[in-house]
């Protein structure tokens, strides 16, 4: 028995152990940078019903793949699997609105941050004055939705434990559920709230916070090279500083 509990769990940490990732060298060998994209998460990536995928982080994949030197290639991923996709070498970069959080450091890199945000709710514009601190929220007759996997569900399950709190698994056509009335909101990053509100005008708004619920670094998350890092904070800099990144986004948000 103690035989095959010890082979048994050699196995098990060589099944987690993360793949070897790509280094920049390999990267430009191959010609093509694989950059991890949600598309549920709009202004940075959406995913059309044509199956294409845009956004201001699409551009910005682009535009870092013509940097090095190499051609794009888009690989779908998911909040739930994003961070088993990396362990598994399935993508070189995420892009899409990804925060810094410990775990996520912990076995990758993060680029210099992209942008700061935080949590604020998203409701129906009747109820914009209700919902404004976390204990209006968290009460039981309260019904908020959240998609799975990413710091939207590690937010309502740390701070609702009150509320009904009910996953939805597609991000997409989550705010639906809000504007149709079988939820009372969403808590997700403002910069998504600004841009359902628009498009969802006099039926979704902003809640009348004073401030977000907490602040987090938006940051490009990669595997572990020195060199990859490097030539991604190197191209990142001058996007941020010549304004390119704000102006793909203000156009991704109309």
């Amino acid at each position: 028995m103690r035989k095959f509990v010890g082979v048994a769990g050699i196995l098990a940490a060589l099944a987690a152990a993360p793949a070897e990732a790509r280094s920049l060298a390999a990267i430009k060998q191959d010609g093509t940078l694989r950059v991890g994209l949600t598309g549920d998460y709009a202004p940075y990536s959406l995913r059309l019903p044509d199956g294409g995928i845009k956004g201001a982080d699409v551009v910005m994949a682009g535009e870092l793949a013509k940097a090095l030197g190499v051609t794009l290639e888009i690989v779908p991923t998911t909040w739930k699997t994003l961070k088993d996709d990396l362990l598994s070498d399935r993508f070189d970069v995420a892009m899409g609105g990804v925060s810094v959080t410990p775990d996520r450091a912990s076995v990758g890199d993060f680029s210099v941050p992209v942008l700061t945000d935080g949590k604020r709710p998203i409701v129906r514009c009747a109820d914009k004055a209700r919902f404004v601190t976390i204990k209006d929220i968290d009460k039981p007759e309260v019904r908020v939705v959240v998609n799975p996997g990413g710091t939207n569900q590690r937010f309502a399950d740390a701070n609702f434990p009150h509320a009904s709190v009910r996953v939805f698994p597609d991000n997409r056509a989550i705010f639906k559920e809000v504007a149709e009335g079988r939820a009372d909101l969403m808590v997700t990053d403002g910069a998504e709230v600004d841009y359902q509100s628009r498009r969802n005008a006099g039926v979704l708004c902003p809640a009348a916070v004073p401030d977000t619920f907490d602040k987090a670094e938006k940051a490009y998350w990669m595997t572990r090279d020195p060199a990859l890092k490097s030539g991604v904070d190197e191209w990142l800099t001058k996007t941020l500083r010549s304004g390119a990144y704000g102006r793909a986004l203000a156009k991704a948000a109309e």
